[in-house]
């Protein structure tokens, strides 16, 4: 998008280039005669609106959309607060997909998706949504095709033979006569078939034993649909097929729009965050006196001031700021009994969120349930539980699951070793060598 602009730029200065040329070439040429209306028109300014929290394009205005995902009883959250919903409505993952299938949640994507195209056309008059839009939409279609679209890979058709008959964590019933044989392979190995049938996996070993015997010899498309868990119900027939397909591909699309646009503008969202948390702490007197200052700059701009001399004035007015203390939300560095009371003067390393640095000790506290480090969590292939806060190294995080993986198996109960049958003469097995002693006869 930063070299479609350059280029709209670069074309600009060159037209007008060749316009002062030629000027300066025939300086005697006679000027047509202009009308009065259209030399009025040509000296009117055009008008962008703005809502007043959008200040001119600086930030978004999404409360109409989250007044619409509070309201959503479906798929929204009536006390998610505003500030909140901005740090996850492009999420869409923290959605469930059962709660996503329904025309109501495809007008609020459209409602979104409207208002972002429609804010990056005013905010940014020069720049174009075709070609990046059109690149999405390409790529979809081929991930969509190939089944690879994030969260959507089953095409919302929920579970179907066809897709589960190579999956490696089912269990080969036909080694089986009845579900008080198959309790024997255990209640975590018959929870794992059923989830990967969507299938309900709760209940007691019994149960769990008796629903997965009765998908023996069926297809999933004929089992009753009261055994399948929420939103993994398969489809039956062709006509509700192709409808679920429709309306899944255009809710998919959409969301992969509005990841899109996010990306395009993520700058301005993050301002629009810092800006929401600058009004709930803000006096009222800030406020007026932060209302006052759009104000005067958007009258500043209809009697037709280009910027130029504010911007001169900003350039001439360099803040001194030699202890580098952090800035606050009016350009301005904080006061230095506030730096010092939150102790922003002192850093704190993270070696797991690749030594990134975090300034005061709520900052420090807070980042350890924060997208980054739960992250480097994920990648160390680690728990992000509670015991691990305050652990910043690396090796320290690994010596203390590794200290903890310890614990519980010494103090942990394992079915196979743990649980001890006993025979007709009295002798008592655990569990393994029990049923492998029954299957091979000798009991």
């Amino acid at each position: 998008m930063a070299a479609e602009n350059q280029e709209v730029y670069s074309l600009f200065y060159e037209r007008l280039k060749e316009a002062r040329d030629y000027h300066r070439r025939h300086p005697d040429l006679e000027l047509a005669s202009v009308d009065k209306d259209e030399e009025e028109f040509l000296k009117s300014r055009p008008r962008v609106d703005f809502s007043g929290e959008e200040a001119q394009g600086r930030f978004l205005d999404l409360h109409d959309v989250h007044r619409s995902f509070t309201n959503a009883p479906k798929f929204g959250n009536k006390d998610l607060s505003y500030l909140d919903f901005l740090g996850m409505f492009c999420d869409f993952r923290s959605i469930p997909k059962p709660s996503k299938l329904n025309q109501e949640y495809k007008a609020y994507l459209e409602d979104l998706d409207e208002y972002l195209v429609g804010f990056y056309g005013r905010s940014q008059p020069l720049a174009s949504l075709g070609a990046p839009l059109a690149a999405v939409e390409k790529e979809f279609d081929e991930m969509w095709e190939r089944g690879e679209v994030e969260d959507w890979e089953d095409k919302g058709l929920g579970a179907s033979t066809s897709q589960v008959k190579d999956n490696p964590k089912l269990i080969d019933l036909e080694d089986f006569e009845s579900a008080g044989d198959l309790e024997a392979v255990g209640g975590d190995r018959i929870k794992e078939a059923l989830v990967a049938l969507g299938l309900k996996a709760g209940g007691s070993l019994s149960q769990k034993a008796e629903r997965l015997m009765a998908t023996k010899g069926k297809a999933l498309e004929e089992l009753d649909r009261k055994l399948f868990a929420k939103g993994k119900k398969p489809v039956r027939n062709a006509e509700e097929a192709q409808r679920r397909l429709s309306l899944s591909k255009a809710i998919a699309l959409l969301e992969c729009r509005i990841r899109a646009l996010m990306q395009l503008m993520e700058k301005t969202l993050s301002d629009t965050k810092k800006q929401v948390e600058k009004k709930a702490t803000s006096t009222y007197e800030e406020l007026v006196a932060d209302m006052e200052e759009l104000q005067d700059r958007g009258q500043g701009d209809d009697q037709g001031g280009d910027g130029t001399d504010n911007e001169d004035d900003e350039n001439d007015n360099i803040i001194y700021n030699p202890l580098n203390i952090p800035v606050g939300f009016d350009g301005k560095p904080i006061p230095y009994w506030l730096y010092k009371l939150h102790g922003l003067n002192q850093e704190f390393k993270c070696e797991i969120c690749g030594n990134f640095s975090y300034w005061g000790r709520r900052a420090f506290e807070k980042h350890f349930n924060e997208a980054r480090h739960l992250h480097g969590m994920k990648c160390l292939g680690i728990p992000n539980s509670k015991i691990f806060s305050e652990v910043t190294k690396i090796d320290e995080a690994y010596a203390l699951w590794e200290n903890m993986k310890k614990k519980n198996s010494a103090v942990g109960f394992t079915q196979d070793e743990d649980e001890e049958f006993e025979d007709a003469d009295g002798n008592v097995y655990n569990k393994k060598t029990y049923i492998d002693l029954q299957r091979q006869g000798l009991l």
